[in-house]
C-alpha cells in the first residue's frame, strides 16, 4: 500500500512512533545487499528519515560508496515490522557530519526510543532524503 511520505495517514505516523527496532538496506560496491538493524526516525514533514551510527559501519561505507559514483545519493531501504504491520521507507541516503545535525537526530533517537544514546565521539548521521513510503500500518 503506497503512502504519502510527507502526509502520512495516522495509523501510519502512529506506527513510526512507536518503539520498534527497523532495518536499514544498503548496497555494497558489489551490487549485494547489506541488512543492519538500526534505530530510525521518521519526520514527515521534512521529508526525511534518520539513522544515528558509528563512521566507521559497513552502512556507512556502503553509502559513502554510492554516494561517490551518484552524487544524488544511495539507494537505501528503512523497514519496520510488527506481526501483520508492516512499514516501509525508500529515498536516497548520505552521511551527515554537522554537530547540530547529529545532536538533532539523538534528541528524536532520544524521545522515540526513550532512551539516551550513548556517547558515541564517532558518530554519524545517515540522513535519508525520502522518495516512497508503503506498509500496512
Amino acid at each position: 500500500m503506497a503512502t504519502d511520505v510527507r502526509m502520512p495517514d495516522e495509523g501510519y505516523l502512529s506506527f513510526w512512533r512507536e518503539r520498534h527496532i527497523c532495518t536499514l538496506t544498503t548496497q555494497r560496491p558489489d551490487g549485494s545487499p547489506h541488512v543492519a538493524p538500526v534505530g530510525a526516525t521518521y519526520d514527515p514533514q521534512a521529508g526525511l528519515a534518520r539513522v544515528i551510527t558509528s563512521k566507521g559501519s559497513r552502512k556507512v561505507a556502503n553509502i559513502a560508496a554510492a554516494v561517490a559514483k551518484d552524487p544524488q545519493g544511495a539507494r537505501v531501504a528503512l523497514c519496520q515490522l510488527e506481526g501483520r504491520r508492516w512499514a516501509t521507507l525508500e529515498g536516497r541516503a548520505f552521511i551527515r557530519t554537522e554537530p547540530e545535525l547529529i545532536a538533532d537526530a539523538e534528541a528524536r533517537y532520544a524521545e522515540r526510543y526513550t532512551r539516551t544514546p550513548r556517547v558515541n565521539p564517532d558518530r554519524v548521521l545517515i540522513e535519508i532524503r525520502l522518495t516512497r513510503a508503503m506498509g500496512n500500518a
